[in-house]
């Protein structure tokens, strides 16, 4: 089977136009070069030089073979050090998909800004789906990692869960909401509120959390007549449509018209997680731990 090294040392032959210059050029005794030169040709099942009494020079087969492997050799580096920087997690394709109530802002987008610049050679496919399609894109390996919004009904065996750091949760109001003028308030208060968030019976995520905290003070929060589980839930605050509890992570999307209001219960927290695959790529195992840095608040610092 044909060796880089033969490879190289008929380069070197062709090139020089002798087999003693050659040895000398690769570093190798003339007669173990002339062997692998005949190694080379047997393994062809042509002859690629001309011996001369003064050298050699190339036979046609050996002028084309010449030209089909200039560049042989860089192509094999060039390939080498893709597989290294693959395997690095600083190349390839990352699928990624998030929740909508993960949205690319904050620590998400800075934990993508940190990948693409640590990692330019890396491509990110990126979707917004809810946390369940996440697991089953996952599982089913249609997708490389997911951050989703806790809690998360539905489990696969074959994805695992990595907790990220809580993030607190606040209040948004449409600017003339009475209390828009609070510099905080407590869930208990929003028992009368009409709110644009819904739970959906077979998903888990933000609506549900913030229902379960509302069940917990002895309430069900109230659906206005218009409800979104996306972040578009912001616009409707803005619009007069009721009022939504979010991460306070989503205070960089809040469009005009919309204020946010501080939560006093301790437990007014949201928790997010990133789901790999039991097996992930180095790249997604990488944006894993950016994700961590990015939560905690490192990232911010720098990457």
């Amino acid at each position: 089977m044909l060796s880089l090294r033969q490879i190289r040392y008929f380069q070197a032959v062709a090139d020089t136009g002798s087999f003693t210059l050659a040895a000398a050029q690769v570093y190798i005794a003339q007669p173990a070069l002339s062997r692998q030169i005949a190694l080379l040709e047997a393994e062809l099942g042509v002859a690629l030089f001309v011996r001369e009494a003064r050298g050699v020079r190339l036979t046609p087969a050996g002028q084309l073979f010449r030209a089909r492997t200039e560049n042989v050799g860089t192509a094999l580096e060039a390939a080498v050090e893709d597989a290294r920087r693959l395997d690095r997690g600083e190349a390839g394709v990352l699928r990624l998909l998030h929740s909508s109530s993960v949205p690319l802002a904050g620590p998400l987008l800075e934990a993508l800004r940190c990948l693409t610049d640590a990692a330019p050679a890396a491509r990110v496919e990126l979707d917004r789906v809810s946390s369940e399609v996440q697991v089953a894109e996952i599982a089913a390996g249609r997708a490389d990692v997911g951050v989703a919004r806790m809690p998360v009904l539905r489990r696969e065996a074959a994805v695992a869960f990595t907790a990220l750091p809580e993030e607190r949760l606040v209040l948004a109001v449409p600017g003339a909401h009475p209390l828009a003028g609070r510099t905080a308030v407590s869930l208990a208060e929003l028992a009368g509120e009409t709110f644009v968030t819904a739970v959906h019976r077979e998903r888990g995520g933000l609506a549900r959390r913030v229902t379960d905290l509302c069940l917990a003070r002895g309430f069900v929060p109230r659906s206005g007549a218009v409800v979104s589980r996306k972040t578009s839930m912001l616009n409707l605050v803005a619009a007069g449509y009721g009022v939504a509890v979010v991460p306070a992570g989503m205070a960089g999307l809040l469009p005009a018209g919309a204020r946010l209001v501080a939560l006093t219960d301790a437990e007014a927290t949201s928790a997010s997680a990133v789901l790999l695959p039991l097996a992930p790529s180095p790249l997604a195992r990488r944006f894993a731990e950016l994700c961590g840095a990015a939560w905690a608040g490192v990232a911010g610092a720098g990457c």
